[in-house]
């Protein structure tokens, strides 16, 4: 099993229209292209907000195929699209960070 950590900057003039798409429609759009989401957060990193999401993997295949088919998706690029047009930009920088777990931690 392996885990991905995202962080999205976000924006204090977008935060709720941030977290509406994210609660209304990527969490369907996960479900739909095999994404299984184990803990959303948000936190503050230098004085910005940032939303943080950990994501369960069984693999590198099935994550590569999941991300690909969920930016091909048009139902997304639409929803991304309209939201943009709607209230601006919603996210900033993203980081995206795959763990690996040890042989010797916990097991999760």
């Amino acid at each position: 099993m392996h885990h991905e950590l995202r962080i999205y900057e976000i924006f204090p003039e977008t935060r709720e229209a941030f977290h509406a798409r994210f609660r209304d429609h990527a969490l369907r759009m996960f479900q739909r292209h095999g994404f299984n989401p184990l803990a959303l957060w948000e936190t503050e990193i230098d004085g910005k907000p940032r939303f943080v999401y950990l994501l369960a993997w069984p693999d590198d295949a099935a994550r590569e195929a999941a991300w690909k088919a969920l930016r091909a998706d048009p139902e997304w690029s639409e929803i991304k699209r309209r939201t943009a047009a709607e209230h601006g930009t919603l996210a900033g920088a993203t980081e995206g960070w795959v763990l690996r777990g040890l042989d010797y931690g916990p097991a999760l």
